[in-house]
C-alpha cells in the first residue's frame, strides 16, 4: 500500500531523515518508533506531503504518491495530526463531518447517508454525548477523539496517525488502538508508548537520528539489548497474560 525509498529531508544545514526506506502491506498496521527528535513525525510529514522530500520516492496504492493532487491522496489516505486547532468552533460533529469533503463534488451538500455514518462513528468513539459541542471547548483527550472520528469518516485505504494516544487516558487509549486495528485500514502510527505499539501493531520500524536502525515484529526487535541501543536506558521485556510484550524501563545508575 505505501512504500518509500531512499527518504531524505532536510532543515536547512540539518538532515533529519537520511535515506529511509519504508513499506506496509494492506491490510497490516505498522508502527514508527524511537526517542524524541528520531525524525517520527517528520517522516509522517513526508509521507502526507506537508513537507517534500529533497530526494528518494514515494508510492501510494502502486501509484506515485509526490506527484497526486492533494484530493487525490485524501481519497486514499487519512491524516490524524496532534498539532490542530480548529479556526472557527464548529461543532463535535461538524469536524467529523469535515472528513467526508474528499469524496465530494464541488458544491455537494452532505447527504442523508454521510449524516448516518457519522452518527456510527461518534457513537464509535463514544462521542456522541458530545456531538453539539464546540471543538475549541473540547479537552485535549476529546479533541484527540473527534480528529480519529473525522479520519475514519473518510473511509479510506490508509490511516496516518501520528502520536493518536497523546492526552488520551488509558480507556480511551486502548478503545482508539482496538478501533484503529479493526477498522480494516491499513495503518501507519507513530506511537510513543512501547507497550500499545507491542499490542496492537503487526510490524515496528525504529528510527533513531533519522535512520531506521531496525524492523520487525514487536517480539523480534523490542529486546532489552535493542532498547538499550535506541533508549539508552536498561528495560525488561516480559509477557503478559494476553500473550504482547510488557516493556519496563529502569533509570540508568548515576556513579
Amino acid at each position: 500500500m505505501i512504500t518509500a525509498n531512499e527518504i531524505h529531508y532536510a532543515a536547512g544545514s540539518r538532515e533529519i531523515l537520511r535515506g529511509v526506506d519504508f513499506q506496509v502491506t494492506e491490510g497490516e498496521f505498522v508502527g514508527l518508533i524511537g526517542p524524541n527528535g528520531s525524525g517520527k513525525s517528520t517522516f509522517l510529514k513526508n509521507l502526507y506531503k506537508v513537507l517534500r522530500p529533497q530526494r528518494g520516492a514515494i508510492t501510494l496504492c502502486g501509484e506515485d504518491l509526490l506527484s497526486m493532487s492533494n484530493r487525490e491522496m485524501a481519497q486514499r489516505m487519512a491524516v490524524m495530526v496532534q498539532e490542530q486547532e480548529a479556526a472557527f468552533d464548529f461543532t463535535v460533529e461538524e469536524v467529523v463531518m469535515m472528513g467526508r469533503q474528499a469524496r465530494k463534488r464541488l458544491l455537494e451538500t452532505d447527504s442523508r447517508e454521510d449524516w448516518a455514518l457519522v452518527g456510527e462513528i461518534l457513537d464509535l468513539t463514544g462521542l456522541s454525548p458530545l456531538r453539539k459541542q464546540g471543538f475549541i471547548t473540547l479537552s485535549g483527550g476529546e479533541k484527540q477523539r473527534v480528529l480519529i472520528a473525522r479520519a475514519l469518516a473518510q473511509q479510506t485505504a490508509v490511516l496516518v496517525l501520528d502520536e493518536p494516544t497523546n492526552h488520551l487516558d488509558i480507556k480511551y487509549q486502548l478503545q482508539l488502538m482496538e478501533l484503529v486495528r479493526g477498522s480494516g485500514c491499513t495503518v501507519v502510527a507513530a506511537i510513543h508508548d512501547l507497550n500499545l505499539a507491542a499490542a496492537y501493531c503487526h510490524r515496528l520500524y525504529a528510527l533513531k537520528d533519522g535512520v531506521i536502525v531496525g524492523e520487525g515484529a514487536p517480539k523480534e526487535l523490542l529486546t532489552p539489548a535493542f532498547l538499550r541501543e535506541v533508549y539508552e536506558v536498561e528495560a525488561e521485556v516480559l509477557t503478559g497474560r494476553d500473550g504482547s510484550l510488557r516493556v519496563f524501563f529502569y533509570p540508568s545508575r548515576i556513579s
